[in-house]
């Protein structure tokens, strides 16, 4: 009887890890004041274009499975929206691009103003419609 609860216990438990697990998926997180954050590593900061009001730097590896979802999600996105750029980083043999960063999942969305500063985090792959809304202040406004 004891191996039964044990059972349960641990499928209780794996089911609550799951449950955590998936609810932050594609969670955004916002960054604090502009300018407060850590210096952006070389890599990342080579791609930026000041003139590009933001840019969505997504951190990739290659064996991550959802990265080529949140790729094609974010290219779309790019495509659509004015002021909006796309770029994707493997940071497969850069590891010290993703503990600079304080990343620690891919993909891992970072989107950045023209001058560096982060304005959100996006970790697994990001839910559209929330992620342009958290950046609509950020973008120039649509005609119409």
């Amino acid at each position: 009887m004891t191996g039964l609860w044990a059972l349960v216990a641990v499928l209780v438990a794996v089911g609550a890890i799951g449950f955590l697990l998936r609810a932050r998926e594609g969670r955004i997180k916002a960054a604090g004041a502009e300018g407060t954050g850590p210096p952006l590593p070389g890599p990342v900061r080579a791609l930026l274009n000041p003139e590009d009001p933001v840019t969505l730097v997504q951190l990739s590896t290659t064996f991550c499975a959802p990265c080529g979802q949140t790729r094609v999600l974010l290219a779309d996105l790019a495509d659509r929206t004015e002021g909006l750029r796309h770029v994707d980083l493997d940071v497969t043999d850069m590891p010290e691009v993703a503990r600079e960063l304080g990343v620690l999942r891919t993909p891992t969305t970072l989107a950045l103003s023209g001058t560096g500063a982060e304005i959100l985090r996006v970790g697994g792959v990001p839910k559209r419609d929330a992620l342009l809304a958290a950046l609509a202040g950020h973008l120039p406004a649509a005609d119409g």
